[in-house]
């Protein structure tokens, strides 16, 4: 049901985008002027190139082409807008963070040899996604988020034999990760702008860099996790429980 209904507010804001966008060309006829001259400018540094002067043609070309776009109020308007969802979804995943319950599922035989497992996240634009709070089957974690928090709790499920690998690529937001005291982790964390706690190691200014650590045991564990995360901004927590 929710899926409908994004799919009818993004053709409304469409219908909106081209019905505004129309309007502000026949109302601003400076506007296709201006396209007109930046095609004009392109148009002749190709043929110029790879001339210096071609490159210089192109250069103002575009610098009309995007000065023009940027001032548009069709562009203000969608990026409005975006600011806006973007601002109400952070603020649905503070208010109502929203938990991914495990499914215990048996492997579904598609093909020979192949069986789908369903995972226990997806990749999600924004939101909070946490593992139950109960027992539940343990997969490799692999995802993609935009804007908001996971949390794995590994005290509540039973890791197989070797490594377990858990693969988080964040644009901004937060990353805490669980881990029982007997369990070995390795962490390779990478970010632009947050901060880092893990375990008793406390990183509180992390600015473009990559760190790297291992528990004591961890080579020789027989049951062990693979922490690998990346992303622009926030913040990542590894601690006992």
């Amino acid at each position: 049901m929710w899926k409908g209904r994004n799919i009818d507010t993004v053709n409304g804001l469409l219908i909106v985008g081209v019905i505004l966008l129309l309007l502000e060309i026949s109302l601003n006829g400076g506007l296709l002027f201006l396209f007109v001259i930046a095609a004009l400018f392109i148009y002749m540094g190709r043929k110029r190139l790879p001339k210096t002067s071609g490159k210089v043609f192109i250069g103002i070309g575009l610098f009309f082409f995007l000065t023009t776009i940027m001032n548009m109020v069709v562009v203000k308007f969608f990026l409005l807008v975006l600011l806006i969802y973007l601002g109400f979804q952070f603020y649905q995943s503070k208010q109502k963070p929203k938990k991914i319950r495990p499914v215990l599922e048996q492997p579904v035989e598609k093909e020979e040899g192949i069986l789908k497992q369903e995972p226990l996240f997806q990749n999600k634009w924004s939101g909070r996604q946490k593992t139950h709070d109960h027992v539940y089957e343990w997969d490799d974690v692999n995802i993609q988020t935009g804007f908001g928090e996971t949390i794995i709790d590994l005290s509540y499920t039973v890791l197989p034999k070797g490594e377990s690998v858990i693969m988080i690529r964040n644009v901004v937001g937060n990353v805490q990760i669980l881990v029982p005291y007997e369990l070995e982790v390795s962490i390779h964390h990478s970010a632009m702008v947050g901060s880092a706690s893990l375990f008793h190691h406390e990183e509180p200014r992390v600015f473009n860099q990559v760190l790297s650590y291992k528990t004591k045991g961890y080579e020789e564990a027989s049951e062990k996790v693979k922490l690998v995360t990346s992303m622009f901004a926030g913040d990542i927590e590894v601690k006992r429980i």
